[in-house]
């Protein structure tokens, strides 16, 4: 999910001035900030000895600036992290044909909300210099796992940065850093091994957010699924040798919305939770990001889908309604859809305990095909292939023969009215496509944000009535992407459709069965074929809905941003470039032009750290409230407070803020970081005129620590006013543990 909360920014506004001068005010500071039902059955063949592929795994921190910075995905003003939950990671995997290295796939999964145009050139910039022809646009895929509580600012269109103030080169360069990091790593470590494929199913971890509009969907269609959203988990899993797994890749939907907006600690949501799991499972004594087996947990269609499984209840206090499910065709509230939430499994702890059970269950779930000695072997060639789409002058034949187009972008109303994860504000509701009904005030508002959009336009969007007819407004530069990447990697029987967008369950299930079936009749693969969808990857060209599901309009529906036949273009599209795939195609097909770059236009509102000051009489790292005295147990928090910094001087990148330490007979052995789920670290601003912060820490003891005398560290680095950064630390008094 996307959504540029400008309708909850001016129900904050006190509207000082006349209501026209007051919008045209807030839209400029935003401008100047700104057909087979069940997968193929897996037979089971042992796994290869012959070493058919060269395989190579690696991980970096692309964690950017913990505080002072919107985060990306609700897209909320409020939503400015004071902290750090959990590092972000990218994580690197590589195939090679072992006989014919030069023939590879490159997939990077990055907890980040979403993979983009411009991080991905900067990448593969870096990528030629260091490499050559190696790694390419054809088979490099940038993936993010769409977790909604990383830092924003990275996407290099202009309605993704409204709330983050611009553009945030720091998080952007933070991306490209580890991304790099890890893709080095998976290159210096490739070496023989072989690869293998399973899959289980996975209930009570995702549910369908938009159900209305599934309904909308034939009877026929839907009576071939058990459920409303995609309930596979899909494991790749990788192996040395020695036949010892050194990685994986788990395939499945569910959005990164475990911790709600609310929150603003930064994180990786469920899916960087399952990732960790998984890698600590396996290398328990290893730090995070220090690991040498890779664990990416990779989104599928995830458009519809939410890890809010008890389903959406009315938040109202004092109203009758509060308590009650939300209203089902708009999910509203007394017919607004700010009281309207999502409510995860344990909810009644807290955002964190949801995001836990959420991330444990796919953690769970790949564990199991993982330890399955009847995955199958992968074999086969390693192939690749990519074009750039224009989608907004896509013309093509529908299979019965007649013509279809794609629009410019454009986002209705119902995108105004978020989703149960994540609600709007003011009379924007889901499941509205009438033209007639609209409030006469959005009616002005919208002309000052984008162009009036033209007969055509409202015609081709049809019927989606245009809020922000965005792929018209290019000033001061493109608001929207128009040219996307369209991308399928394969190895072996294993085709990856790399989307750049968020697919519906209906429409990924269309999309899959459609490419299956295409690779299948044109002789590249036999039955064997298994077809994922991974996204939203290295464009983000926003949701692909059904025709059926774009009829209702709800937020996925208004958010395809490229109209009804936004599902049918894709299908027609990759299947287009399925001959590529075959073993010994050569040739490149024919592309559009790649889209214009836009980070060097980008404008940033976001002001840089002044001077760091400690309070007269301390010093930077001081302990100002220390741990209580007393024994601690497991379940326990241990809480600190420092004298702090401001931590966007240093990022600290494959470093940490924070240590958890246990005494020995040697001195100091760190045992936890700032990337373990156990620890949190919240920087407070106390004084801009002075420059004071303090930084707090937090450590809720696990069952099984061992008992002993431990402290906890902080690092920090203050910036003077000449400039110049100081690094320090700070330690609480000692404790124990029973």
């Amino acid at each position: 999910m996307y959504l540029p909360s400008f309708s909850t920014a001016l129900a904050d506004s006190a509207f000082p001035f006349n209501w026209i001068h007051d919008t045209m005010r807030l839209f400029v500071v935003y401008l100047a900030a700104f057909f087979t039902v069940s997968p193929p059955t897996i037979e089971a063949q042992g796994s290869s000895s012959s070493g058919e592929y060269l395989v190579g795994l690696g991980i970096g921190d692309v964690t950017g600036p913990v505080v002072e910075t919107n985060m990306m995905g609700y897209a909320s003003l409020p939503q400015t992290d004071t902290g750090l939950h959990m590092r972000q990671r990218s994580r690197a995997f590589i195939v090679a044909d072992a006989s014919n290295p030069s023939e590879r796939v490159l997939f990077i999964n990055s907890d980040i909300c979403m993979g983009d145009t411009g991080i991905r050139r900067t990448i593969l910039s870096s990528l030629q210099s260091l490499y050559g022809d190696l790694y390419t646009p054809a088979n490099t895929a940038l993936v993010g796992t769409h977790a909604h509580s990383g830092v924003g600012g990275y996407l290099e269109n202009l309605l993704p940065q409204v709330t983050s103030l611009g553009y945030v080169n720091a998080t952007a360069a933070a991306i490209v850093s580890g991304t790099l990091k890890a893709i080095a790593d998976a290159h210096n470590s490739l070496a023989p091994g072989n690869l293998k494929l399973g899959n289980t199913t996975l209930l009570n971890a995702n549910r369908n957010r938009s159900p209305s509009a599934y309904l909308a969907n034939p009877k026929w269609e839907r009576a071939m699924y058990e459920e409303n959203q995609d309930t596979t988990v899909t494991v790749l899993g990788f192996e040395n040798m020695d036949g010892d797994a050194t990685g994986l890749l788990s395939f499945f939907p569910v959005h990164g919305t475990s911790l709600y907006e609310n929150n603003t600690l930064v994180s990786g949501d469920n899916k960087g939770m399952a990732a960790w799991m998984y890698e600590s499972y396996i290398e328990p004594s290893s730090m995070p990001g220090n690991n040498s087996f890779v664990a990416g947990f990779i989104q599928s269609n995830v458009g519809d889908t939410t890890p809010n499984t008890l389903g959406a209840y009315c938040e109202s206090p004092g109203k009758p309604w509060d308590g009650q499910p939300c209203e089902f065709e708009h999910s509203t509230c007394g017919n607004r859809t700010e009281d309207c939430h999502g409510r995860g499994p344990g909810f009644r702890i807290s955002d964190f305990e949801s995001n836990r059970i959420i991330g444990q269950a796919q953690f769970e779930a790949t564990r199991t095909v993982m330890e399955d000695s009847n995955m199958t072997a992968v074999s086969g060639s390693v192939k690749s292939v990519h074009v750039y789409l224009d989608m907004t002058t896509y013309t093509f034949t529908l299979p019965n023969g007649t013509l279809a187009k794609t629009c410019p972008a454009a986002l209705g109303y119902s995108f105004a009215g978020g989703t149960t994860d994540g609600p709007g504000a003011f009379d924007f509701v889901q499941g509205d496509n009438s033209s007639q009904s609209q409030n006469p005030f959005w009616e002005v508002v919208k002309r000052f944000v984008t162009p009036a959009p033209s007969e055509e336009q409202i015609a081709c969007h049809y019927p989606k009535p245009i809020l922000l007819n965005s792929g018209y407004n290019h000033q001061p530069y493109d608001w929207s992407p128009g040219t996307v990447d369209v991308q399928m990697l394969r190895v072996g029987q294993f085709v990856i459709l790399v989307m750049p967008g968020e697919l519906t369950t209906m429409a990924g299930r269309r999309m899959r069965d459609a490419l299956r079936a295409k690779l299948i009749a044109d002789g590249v693969l036999d039955n064997r074929a298994y077809v994922v969808i991974a996204g939203p990857a290295n464009t983000y060209g926003h949701y692909v809905t059904t025709r059926e599901e774009y009829s209702v309009q709800r937020y996925e529906g208004a958010s395809t941003i490229f109209g009804p036949a936004t599902l049918e273009a894709y299908i027609n599209k990759y299947s287009e470039l399925v001959p590529y795939l075959a073993k010994g195609a050569t040739g490149m097909p024919s592309s559009n032009a790649a889209p214009p770059e836009q980070t060097s236009k980008a404008i940033s509102l976001q002001t840089s750290v002044v001077v760091d000051n400690p309070p007269i009489f301390k010093h930077f790292g001081d302990v100002l409230v220390d741990v209580e005295s007393g024994v601690y147990h497991a379940g326990d928090t241990v809480a600190v407070r420092f004298v702090g910094a401001n931590p966007r001087n240093n990022l600290r990148l494959e470093q940490t803020f924070l240590t958890v330490d246990r005494q020995t007979d040697g001195g100091w052995m760190v045992v936890r970081t700032d990337s373990h789920p156990s620890t949190t670290y919240q920087w407070n601003r106390t004084s801009k005129a002075l420059g004071t912060s303090t930084v707090d820490i937090r450590w809720t003891i696990e069952d099984g620590t061992p008992a002993g005398t431990y402290r906890i560290t902080y690092y920090g680095d203050s910036k003077s006013l000449l400039g110049s950064i100081s690094a320090f630390t700070g330690d609480s008094s000692t404790f124990t543990v029973g």
